[in-house]
C-alpha cells in the first residue's frame, strides 16, 4: 500500500483496511495532514517490525494476535534506533489510534495494546519572554529587514502571534479575506476566526494594535491580493514559508542577544503567561489557545509560580538573609 510518500508492507487485505482508516482520519476525524502523515509513518514502522518478526507480510489477523511482548519489543527497537521518549510516545499514540478504530469498527479486538505503558516523557514547562523583551522583539522586527514592507510584514506577523496567541502555522494559513478585522468603529476590539489543530475553528478577540500593524503591512506590501490570496507573503508574492519566518526571528534573537528559547512559538507562550499573570482565568486562556484539554493550559500555572518565586526571593527583606 502506498499513501503519499509512505509505503506500507502489508497483505492486500490489511492494505485496504489501512486505506479506510486513513480516509476516516481525514474525512470524519478531520485530523490535520501533518498528524495523518505522522500516524501513517508510525503504523508503517510497526508493520515493518512485524514483517521482520514474522518473516512475511503482516495481515489483519497478525494485528489481532499481537501480544504485549510484541508491542514492547517494537518500542524497544524504536529506542535502539535512537527515537526519544516523546517520539516513541507519539508512535504509540498512532498505533493505538489504529487499534481503537479497528475495535470500534468491529474488525478486530486486541486487549494487549491497552496494557502497553506510555513511554515516560519529561514534561517541558513553557518558557515565555518577559513583557519588556516581548515589546522589544516586536519593535526590532520591523527595523531589521532591508525592505520596508518586509519589516512591516514581520512586525505584523509577530504582533498577531503575541496579540492573539496563535501558532505560526495558524497565522500563515490565513488569507486576506480572513485578516483580523477591527471593531465597527475601527477602534474597538475586533475578531479573527482561526482554524487550529483538528481543523477546529475558534474566534479570538483582536486588539486595535494588531489590526493596525496588519493594515500598515498590507498598505506597504507591493503585491496586490484577492480575498483567497495569502495574507502573509514572501518576497516573490507566494505564501510566506514558516521556515523563512523563523529565520527572520532568529536574526532578531541574535541582534537582541536572546536565548534559543526565544522563538515565534514563545510569543504564544508569552501571550498565555502574561494573561495569566494579569488575572485571566485558565478556562478563558484554554479557549483562546484552542487547547483540547485544560491540563495542557495548566502548564502555565507552573510558569507563573516560578516567576512568583523569583519575585519573592528578590523582593522579600528576609529572603537575602536566609
Amino acid at each position: 500500500m502506498t499513501a503519499g510518500a509512505l509505503a506500507f508492507t502489508a497483505t492486500p487485505e490489511l492494505a485496504e483496511v489501512l486505506l479506510m482508516w486513513r480516509r476516516w482520519l481525514e474525512s470524519e476525524r478531520r485530523v490535520s495532514p501533518h498528524t495523518v502523515a505522522a500516524y501513517l509513518g508510525d503504523v508503517g514502522a510497526f508493520l515493518a517490525f512485524l514483517t521482520d518478526f514474522h518473516g512475511r507480510l503482516p495481515g489483519l489477523a497478525d494485528l489481532g494476535d499481537a501480544s504485549l511482548a510484541d508491542f514492547r519489543s517494537w518500542l524497544s527497537a524504536r529506542a535502539a534506533d535512537g527515537l526519544t521518549a516523546s517520539s516513541r510516545a507519539r508512535a504509540l499514540a498512532g498505533v493505538r489510534n489504529l487499534f481503537r478504530w479497528l475495535d470500534r469498527s468491529g474488525r478486530l479486538h486486541n486487549s494487549a495494546i491497552g496494557l502497553v505503558r506510555q513511554p515516560r516523557v519529561r514534561r517541558l514547562v513553557p518558557r515565555p519572554m518577559t513583557e519588556e523583551k516581548t515589546g522589544t522583539v516586536l519593535t526590532d522586527a520591523e527595523v531589521l529587514p532591508d525592505a520596508d514592507w518586509v519589516g512591516k510584514r514581520d512586525r505584523a506577523l509577530l504582533v498577531l502571534l503575541y496579540g492573539c496567541g496563535l501558532r505560526i502555522d495558524e497565522a500563515l494559513s490565513l488569507n486576506r479575506g480572513q485578516a483580523p478585522q477591527a471593531g465597527a468603529d475601527g477602534k474597538s476590539v475586533g475578531t479573527v476566526v482561526v482554524t487550529g489543530k483538528g481543523r477546529k475553528q475558534r474566534v479570538i478577540p483582536v486588539l486595535p494594535v494588531v489590526t493596525d500593524a496588519i493594515q500598515a503591512y498590507l498598505t506597504a506590501c507591493p503585491f496586490a491580493g484577492l480575498a483567497d490570496d495569502p495574507l502573509f507573503v514572501g518576497v516573490r508574492g507566494g505564501r510566506l514559508n514558516p521556515g523563512v519566518a523563523e529565520r527572520q526571528f532568529r536574526a532578531v534573537r541574535r541582534r537582541l542577544l536572546l536565548p534559543d528559547s526565544a522563538t515565534p512559538h514563545a510569543l504564544r507562550h508569552s501571550f498565555a503567561s502574561h494573561l495569566l499573570g494579569n488575572g485571566a482565568d485558565l478556562r478563558t486562556i484554554q479557549e483562546l489557545l484552542g487547547h483540547a484539554s485544560l491540563s495542557t493550559t495548566q502548564r502555565y500555572t507552573e510558569v507563573d509560580a516560578e516567576r512568583l518565586m523569583e519575585v519573592y526571593r528578590s523582593a522579600h527583606p528576609r529572603a537575602q538573609k536566609i
